[in-house]
């Protein structure tokens, strides 16, 4: 019979924050010549702060922390009970490490080395794609392939564990994720999903062979949340009160799951916080019913007990109500998150990896994180953890960067439009949709050039005309395609005194011209 396993897990994130002074940081650029890709990149992410932060939270948590961690895993190597960690790595924070902190990567890999740290797959740029319209599992296998290379090329790693951004988690992400090769994923163990059930057992996704892990909220806010408030009824926190109360919870698995910031950085090193993980190890092992795991193990060791069934329009998280409104719950959010999803067919068809890469720390989760507008407690968290002083701030930041990334786009269109517009398959949003002179959809729509063209063969001639004297045809390709050419000369073609038939063959004539 196993022995209660204790699955502690690290979070650790840093995001690109967005710059202030986006603006004059153009400006400058501007003066010194042609602005490039990675000029804007530069002018839209404050590295200035970025690094800063990285720099404060490696001092006060990522390196006082970890080796703490491997002390303590020294100290149980040849024990019968061993000390064991996994941590959830984002590709961002690893990559800021790589520019600005490298003893960061060197620690850790020296830690992945002992054998007693297990490393969690995420999205490389610990975004919420997995729930954008149209693309987002297809963008989000792209980012978990691209956060699975980092961890191999560093650590030498391939993980069997997964876990969404900020453990969200529905059916039909994990069966994807499930498909991607994946064994066991980590999510919240909700309330009303697990009704009278506890989240200290391992659970089945629906529908496919996926392991479910679920965190103990409870006990992992005690340390992530409640640790130092001199308020809570159980204040101070002692690694001995805190080892007799997983001691005395029942289940197969106890998974605490926190910020790997809680040590040091969000927690100050003076509330104790560095002792209380000092001597947790040694005080949970005392107890002979408990022993530390990863997730890995517990595929040969636990059975599932039951489905963790989770639709997807009631997609679950870790954070405020448990669902996706940290993210995704106003209007703010979902403007800005709209746009930046429109923009990955121009992106993907451009083909550019600097304009993929900074289309991609678009998707950053913090940045739709900080344009919450909530209230409370809640509200107090989200301003916390926001470099910017309101909701609206960081809305307008992200609506300018974005606004920045849309004008290379265009400007790269209009620089090869035969290249770039062969591979461009719009979005349903964007499509052309045909329509009869009363406003009836005919049936007929084109979500690329190649469809338009095909699409004027096919249209009723009325059609035709009322989308031609309307000016749709010339709107349509100046605000899809970034054409002013094609669209003035549409309009130049309507206003001949040429039938339609001659008009529509006019049309296909220039638009074919620009495909070949």
């Amino acid at each position: 019979m196993c022995l209660p396993g204790i699955i502690l897990f690290f979070e650790v994130h840093q995001p690109y924050r967005l710059n202030r002074n986006i603006h004059y940081a153009l400006m400058e650029k501007a003066l010194t010549g042609r602005i490039e890709v990675n000029d804007i990149e530069e002018a839209i992410f404050d590295n200035e702060l970025n690094k800063y932060v990285l720099n404060r939270v490696a001092d006060r948590c990522y390196i006082p922390a970890t080796k703490i961690i491997m002390e303590n895993i020294e100290m149980f190597r040849n024990s019968s009970k061993t000390f064991k960690v996994t941590f959830s790595v984002s590709g961002v924070l690893l990559e800021q490490a790589l520019r600005w902190r490298r003893d960061i990567v060197e620690l850790l890999d020296k830690a992945v080395d002992t054998g007693m740290v297990e490393l969690s797959q995420q999205t490389y740029y610990h975004s919420m794609v997995a729930f954008m319209p149209y693309y987002g599992l297809e963008e989000l296998r792209e980012q978990v392939l691209e956060h699975k290379r980092i961890l191999n090329e560093l650590f030498g790693y391939e993980p069997v564990t997964v876990e969404n951004t900020e453990f969200t988690y529905n059916n039909d992400v994990a069966c994807f994720l499930n498909g991607l090769g994946y064994r066991v994923m980590l999510t919240e163990g909700v309330d009303w999903v697990l009704g009278w059930r506890s989240p200290n057992y391992v659970y089945k996704a629906r529908d496919c062979d996926l392991r479910v892990l679920t965190r103990n909220y409870r006990l992992s806010d005690d340390i992530g949340f409640r640790f130092s408030d001199r308020r809570w009824d159980q204040y101070p926190l002692t690694a001995d009160k805190y080892a007799a109360w997983l001691a005395s919870t029942p289940g197969d698995v106890i998974l605490i799951a926190v910020d790997y910031e809680t040590f040091g950085e969000h927690h100050w090193p003076e509330t104790g916080i560095y002792e209380f993980l000092r001597w947790l190890p040694r005080e949970v092992l005392k107890h002979s019913n408990l022993e530390f795991i990863t997730p890995r193990e517990v595929l040969d060791r636990y059975h599932p007990r039951d489905i963790y069934d989770v639709p997807p329009w009631s997609t679950i998280s870790w954070a405020d109500e448990r669902d996706l409104s940290a993210w995704l719950g106003n209007e703010l959010q979902w403007e800005a998150f709209r746009i930046a999803s429109e923009l990955r067919p121009y992106v993907k068809a451009l083909g550019d990896v600097n304009i993929i890469k900074l289309w991609r720390k678009l998707t950053i989760s913090d940045h739709y994180y900080y344009m919450a507008t909530k209230f409370g407690s809640i509200g107090e968290v989200h301003a916390y953890f926001s470099p910017y002083k309101n909701a609206s701030i960081a809305h307008g930041l992200m609506m300018e960067s974005l606004g920045l990334l849309i004008s290379i786009i265009a400007e790269k269109i209009k620089e090869n439009p035969r290249k770039t517009l062969a591979n461009l398959e719009l979005p349903w949003s964007k499509a052309f949709y045909f329509k009869k002179p009363t406003g009836e959809y005919t049936g007929i729509s084109a979500r690329s050039i190649a469809e338009f063209l095909s699409a004027l063969n096919k249209a009723p001639l009325d059609s035709i005309m009322y989308h031609l004297n309307n000016g749709d045809f010339e709107n349509w390709f100046r605000s899809v395609f970034f054409l002013d050419n094609i669209a003035e000369e549409i309009s130049r073609i309507k206003m001949e005194a040429e039938s339609i038939f001659n008009k529509v063959e006019k049309i296909k004539k220039i638009i074919s011209a620009l495909m070949s």
